[in-house]
C-alpha cells in the first residue's frame, strides 16, 4: 500500500524544482550572452592590433623612419664593434704580458739550471772546469787570460793589499770574516779572472790568498823537493840552486807569494806582523809534506770561526826560540811539535819561508823580481 505524502513536502519539492529549472536556464542565457560579449572583445582586441601592426609597418616604410633606424643600426654595430676591438686589444696586451713573464720564468729556471749542473759536474769530478781552488796551480795558469804566470787571485789579492792593506793589523794571521770569504771564493770559482769587490776587509783578502794556497793539491815547494829545499834553508847559494828545480809556475808563484809577505813585513810596526810571524803562519800553506796537507784550513769555509781580529793580541817582540829557553837544548830545531789542536808545528818550514823572505833578492836572482808602485 503506498505511503502517503504530506501535501506540504509535495508543495515544497515543486517549488524547488521549478525554481531550479529556471535558475538554469538563466544560468544559460548569461553564459550565451557572455560568450558573445568575449568573441565581441577578442575581435575588437584582434582588430586593434591588426591596426597597430600597419600603422608600425606603415612608418617603417616611410623614409625618414628607414634612415632613423638606418642610423641606430650603423650606431649599434659601431659601439659593438669598438667593444670588441678593445677586448681584442686588453686581451692582447694581457698575452703580451704574460708572454714577458713566461720568458723572464723561463731565464730564471735556465739560469738556476746552469746552476745545478754545474753543481752536479762539481760533485761528480771533483772540481768544475771554472774552479780555481783546489786545483792544480798549472792547470789554473793554463786558463787564466794572463800573461804572468802566477794565479790570478794571488795577483789580484796581492795588488789589493799593496795598494790599501798593508797597514791592517794581523794580515795573514787573522782567519777573516767566513761569510765574506766564501763569497769571495765562490766568486773565483766562477769568474777566475774577477776583480775584488770595492771596499772589501784587507784582512779577508789576506786570508783569501792563504785559503787559496792551502786549497792546492800540492805545496808550492812540491813534494819532491821537501827534503832538499829544507835542508838547503841554511845557505843562500844552495837555496837558490834547489829552488831552480821547480817548475816555471811553482817558481814564479813562489817568488810572487814571498815577495808580498817581504812587503807586508815592512810595515810590522803598524800591522804587527813580521817576517818570523808571517812565516809562522804562511809556511804550513806553502811548504808541506804529502801526509800533512792543511786540511783545516778547508774546514774553516764550513765552520764558524773561532776567533777574530779583534781577539788577537800584539805579537811578542821576541822570538819562538825565546820560548823555548828553558827546555832542553838537544832538542832539534826541526823537529815537529804537536800544538792543543793536534797540529804539528814545522818549524823546519818556517824557516825556509822567513829566508825566502829576508834573503829574498840573493835567491830569486833568476826571475824578473816583483815590483810594486
Amino acid at each position: 500500500m503506498p505511503s502517503a505524502i504530506s501535501p506540504p513536502w509535495q508543495e515544497k519539492a515543486s517549488d524547488f524544482f521549478s525554481s531550479s529549472g529556471s535558475k538554469i536556464r538563466e544560468a544559460g542565457q548569461s553564459v550565451g550572452e557572455v560568450a558573445k560579449d568575449a568573441k565581441g572583445n577578442v575581435a575588437d582586441v584582434a582588430e586593434r592590433v591588426g591596426s597597430a601592426v600597419k600603422s608600425r609597418w606603415a612608418l617603417l616604410q616611410e623614409p625618414s623612419t628607414k634612415h632613423a633606424v638606418q642610423e641606430r643600426l650603423i650606431s649599434a654595430a659601431a659601439i659593438t664593434g669598438m667593444f670588441l676591438r678593445r677586448g681584442f686589444s686588453e686581451t692582447k696586451d694581457k698575452v703580451n704580458v704574460g708572454k714577458i713573464k713566461v720568458e723572464e720564468a723561463a731565464k730564471k729556471t735556465a739560469q738556476k739550471s746552469k746552476t745545478i749542473l754545474t753543481d752536479i759536474e762539481r760533485w761528480q769530478k771533483g772540481v768544475a772546469s771554472t774552479d780555481v781552488f783546489g786545483v792544480p796551480i798549472e792547470v789554473t795558469v793554463q786558463r787564466q787570460q794572463y800573461g804572468k804566470p802566477v794565479p790570478h787571485i794571488l795577483v789580484k789579492c796581492a795588488d789589493y793589499l799593496v795598494l790599501s792593506g798593508l797597514n791592517s793589523q794581523f794580515l795573514f794571521k787573522a782567519e777573516g770574516d767566513k761569510n765574506v770569504i766564501q763569497h769571495l771564493v765562490s766568486m773565483y770559482n766562477q769568474d777566475p779572472n774577477a776583480s775584488l769587490p770595492e771596499g772589501v776587509n784587507p784582512v779577508d783578502v789576506a786570508a783569501l790568498a792563504k785559503y787559496y794556497l792551502a786549497s792546492l793539491p800540492e805545496a808550492l815547494t812540491t813534494f819532491e823537493l821537501y827534503d832538499e829545499i829544507k835542508g838547503a834553508r841554511s845557505s843562500i847559494h844552495a837555496m837558490r840552486n834547489t829552488l831552480k828545480k821547480l817548475s816555471n809556475v811553482n817558481f814564479m808563484t813562489l817568488e810572487y807569494a814571498t815577495a808580498l809577505l817581504l812587503r807586508v813585513s815592512q810595515k810590522s810596526l803598524l800591522n804587527k806582523m813580521d817576517a818570523r810571524s808571517l812565516a809562522m803562519e804562511m809556511a804550513p800553506v806553502i811548504m808541506w809534506q804529502k801526509e800533512r796537507k792543511p786540511e783545516f784550513y778547508r774546514q774553516y769555509w764550513n765552520h764558524a770561526s773561532r776567533s777574530s781580529s779583534k781577539n788577537m793580541e800584539p805579537a811578542t817582540p821576541h822570538g819562538e826560540w825565546d820560548m823555548l829557553a828553558d827546555e832542553s837544548e838537544e832538542m832539534d830545531a826541526s823537529s815537529a811539535i804537536p800544538l792543543d789542536d793536534g797540529m804539528p808545528i814545522d818549524f823546519g818550514a818556517i824557516e825556509v819561508v822567513q829566508c825566502l823572505m829576508e834573503q829574498h833578492n840573493a835567491i830569486f836572482t833568476d826571475a824578473n823580481e816583483t815590483v810594486w808602485r
